[in-house]
């Protein structure tokens, strides 16, 4: 079905009063509902109860002044690791997750979510906003265990497998699977569709999961203009920056108000937390610590974490400051919650409960963990890496800083504490031992299975070409019309790991726009309309015409295909043989200039 066949109406088949819901014989007075908040590129210093004397989120402040926090809590220094790991319980480059593009943002299919964790328990299971852990099949939310799903492509609105020309206002995302107008900030846009799942579910008497992570504040920098506004007083990236977050905790607040309204308040856990160091906020405040978003140091990965469960005693201020990760997360609330675990899954991460109840913590106390920020197609040893323990901390297996003396970990010290830096690379070596032998398991993109006849590629997803991750860089054609234009001809070194289900025959549809854009392979376009923020939106970029003579698919290196392209085609297409397994799947445009990727490409079973 073509993208830009737009449902007009959202959840018209389920009312509100109305339970979409199955029977499934679990009862909600038994087992608490979850929600779960995660913002994204929300700092630790970027809420007020951990000090920022600027930032107005009274709400989740609120939230904090009647729950555990947790001030010594870690994830990786990026996005897509972080939410790996926060939904698995596993390390990040155990999961194949290790960067946010190239192939390397989506969660291997072995891997069991917290999602398919609480659907099999008989819970029902929504995600809403960003889930960046891969745009198809079988690495989308809703191939993990989200019985209901509504969520824009790749990792922010208006990146390159998002819908076309989205723009933090009235976009249109994909309700499971299909794409859907909405109306609105993207932000409160997420909320109000977790509303009403968690609504329904409340209606039905149906323990729920709602898992609803934002894109904001990340970049492009976009927010209803009353919120820029009340922050007259700083720049325009930090006010748009702090203006994204008082709008989330605005809808906090409206989400904890709903949960009263239901009666469900007292058998909900709320869980408020972030995915890595701030990208926005630093140099207003940082709680003393070094780096930000992407860096080793303490800025980059340790975050803000609050926990309120009010039937399971979480309703006084309380903050544990044992060094912990978000792969305790999932081991957590399988105990809190009562449900099964998977038998054939060994968590990386252990339950926190005692922590959360601020019991002794006496076990914690050796325990050692490991971030990194790798963002690199292979995976390189000791790369922007943090082993930790308790308050010790060995950056790059060279640096070592106490930050219970030095949080600002200015004082490196490894020459006077040896025997420290000895014992942490040793676990850093034997954890590297395990995972190594995971790095060569590409998450394969699977065509021609029967329930997924037809997939589309973007170049999001491109290994070994640096892709054009947003709708911005697909526009400018960055790769066909460089910066310092040289004189050898144009080379397009990246492709698509595929997995082949069946063999057989297979179209192809290469594309310059994307299919719901309606363009001509060699059409130029007007920029489009820009939307508040001190950022531009990514469709304000003119879209530059690429002069495409030629088509040519390559399956493992070798020319399987190809077809002229007729001016005003907007889209060009043939057939392959295709055999069952792996491969590298490489369409190419070929232009005067040499030739480029094709930027959009759907591939379909032909009867097979």
């Amino acid at each position: 079905m073509l993208r830009w066949l737009i449902c007009l109406t959202l959840f018209a088949s389920v009312g509100l009063n109305q339970s979409p819901f199955s029977t499934t014989g679990l009862s909600a007075a038994d087992h608490p509902n979850v929600v779960i908040v995660i913002t994204d590129d929300q700092g630790y210093g970027d809420v007020g109860f951990t000090g920022n004397p600027v930032i107005k989120t009274p709400h989740i402040d609120a939230l904090a002044a009647e729950s555990t926090s947790l001030s010594d809590y870690h994830v990786a220094p990026t996005c897509s690791p972080t939410r790996s790991a926060f939904v698995t319980g596993h390390w990040t480059n155990r999961t194949g997750v290790w960067h946010t593009i190239s192939g390397r943002s989506m969660l291997r299919d072995n891997e069991i979510t917290f999602g398919e964790i609480f659907r099999d328990a008989g819970y029902e299971t929504g995600m809403f906003g960003k889930w960046h852990l891969g745009d198809n099949y079988p690495y989308r939310a809703e191939d993990n265990g989200f019985t209901e799903v509504y969520r824009h492509g790749g990792g922010g609105v208006g990146q390159t497998p998002d819908f076309w020309d989205n723009a933090y206002f009235d976009g249109s995302y994909f309700h499971n699977g299909k794409p859907v107008r909405a109306k609105g900030f993207c932000t409160d846009v997420f909320f109000e569709k977790g509303n009403e799942f968690i609504t329904r579910c409340a209606k039905a008497d149906q323990p729920f999961l709602a898992y609803i992570a934002t894109n904001a504040p990340h970049g492009p920098l976009h927010a209803p203009q009353k919120y820029i506004d009340m922050y007259p007083d700083m720049k325009d990236n930090v006010a748009t920056f702090f203006g994204m977050i008082t709008n989330i905790d605005d809808n906090v607040g409206k989400t904890r108000a709903l949960l009263k309204e239901l009666g469900i308040y007292e058998n909900t856990i709320f869980m408020f937390t972030t995915d890595n160091g701030t990208a926005g906020g630093a140099n207003i405040f940082n709680a003393e610590m070094r780096g930000k978003k992407g860096s080793p140091y303490e800025g980059g990965h340790r975050v803000p974490f609050v926990f309120h469960y009010p039937r399971g005693g979480f309703t006084t201020a309380r903050t544990n400051d044992t060094l912990c990760h978000a792969v305790d997360v999932v081991p957590t609330l399988i105990e809190l919650c009562d449900v099964p675990a998977p038998q054939t899954v060994k968590f990386d991460g252990t339950s926190i409960v005692s922590l959360l109840k601020d019991q002794p913590a006496d076990s914690f106390e050796k325990r050692m963990l490991i971030t990194d920020s790798q963002r690199v197609i292979d995976p390189i040893k000791w790369r922007q890496s943090s082993v930790m323990q308790n308050k010790w901390r060995l950056i790059n297996g060279k640096e070592l800083y106490n930050i219970a003396d030095d949080p600002g970990q200015s004082n490196n010290i490894a020459k006077e504490h040896p025997e420290q830096v000895a014992s942490m690379r040793e676990f850093y070596e034997a954890w590297w031992g395990e995972l190594e032998p995971t790095f060569s398991q590409t998450t394969e993109m699977i065509v021609g299975h029967p329930d997924h006849p037809e997939v589309t590629f973007t170049a999001h997803d491109w290994i070994g070409q640096a892709p054009p991750w947003n709708q911005a860089a697909i526009r400018a054609a960055a790769a066909v019309f460089p910066k310092k234009p040289s004189q050898k001809k144009l080379k397009h070194n990246g492709h698509w790991a595929i997995k082949v289900h069946r063999s057989g025959t297979y179209q192809v549809e290469l594309r310059r726009w994307p299919e719901e854009s309606g363009m001509a392979i060699s059409a130029d376009l007007e920029p489009g309309k820009d939307v508040p923020g001190s950022s531009k939106a990514y469709r304000t970029t003119p879209g530059r015409a690429i002069s495409v003579q030629a088509a040519e698919v390559r399956v493992d290196g070798r020319a399987v295909a190809s077809a002229k392209v007729e001016p005003g085609d907007s889209v060009v297409t043939m057939q392959i043989e295709l055999t069952e397994g792996s491969h590298e799947l490489s369409p190419v445009f070929q232009i005067p200039t040499g030739e480029v990727g094709a930027y959009y490409c759907t591939l379909s079973a032909m009867g097979n």
